[in-house]
């Protein structure tokens, strides 16, 4: 299996200090003062604006990113987790409430619009089964994003997405890496 590589910069278009790594960095202020610039030369990585994978979240594979403020970030970018590659099938169960609680639904493929797609309007929690999903908060895969891995998430406001609506779901194929 071929590890990823993500290489961040102090400032903005790739300049300053850089600091190199193929795995999760839950505080990058022990290697930078600020990070405001990355290049993924392999794999895919989540990026996040708080320490300990938190707030917003940007998915990142093989390019440049010359200025994190065109990825959503309302600050610079504090952590980051690689993303494994998942070889086989993708299982989610998404729930309409918290604790699992409401509709539930079983997805094995990328949903483009939950609601309509399931009629449902919102998704609380859910089950990851299976494999590495992305999770949008706007149809057609737009807006904020959150990534999920195998793992049970009774409440997505309990992970810091409070007031956040999931409404499209995307698998993380070995086509993005």
């Amino acid at each position: 299996m071929t590890m990823g590589k993500i290489i961040f910069y102090e400032d903005r278009n790739f300049q300053g200090r850089s600091y190199e790594t193929s795995s999760d960095c839950a505080d990058m202020s022990s290697y930078l003062s600020r990070c405001h610039s990355c290049k993924v030369e392999s794999g895919c990585f989540m990026v996040y604006d708080r320490n300990n994978y938190m707030g917003n979240q940007y998915f990142v594979r093989r390019g440049e990113y010359s200025d994190y403020q065109r990825m959503g970030m309302s600050d610079c970018i504090k952590s980051c987790r690689m993303i494994p590659m998942h070889r086989g099938q993708f299982r989610m169960r998404i729930h309409e409430k918290e604790n699992f609680g409401g509709q539930m639904h079983e997805l094995m493929d990328d949903c483009d619009n939950m609601m309509d797609r399931y009629r449902m309007n919102e998704c609380q929690s859910c089950n990851v089964m299976d494999g590495h999903w992305l999770m949008y908060e706007q149809p057609q895969y737009k807006g904020k994003m959150m990534y999920l891995r195998p793992g049970e998430y009774k409440s997505f406001r309990d992970m810091g997405m409070s007031g956040q609506r999931f409404m499209s779901m995307k698998r993380i194929m070995d086509s993005c890496y």
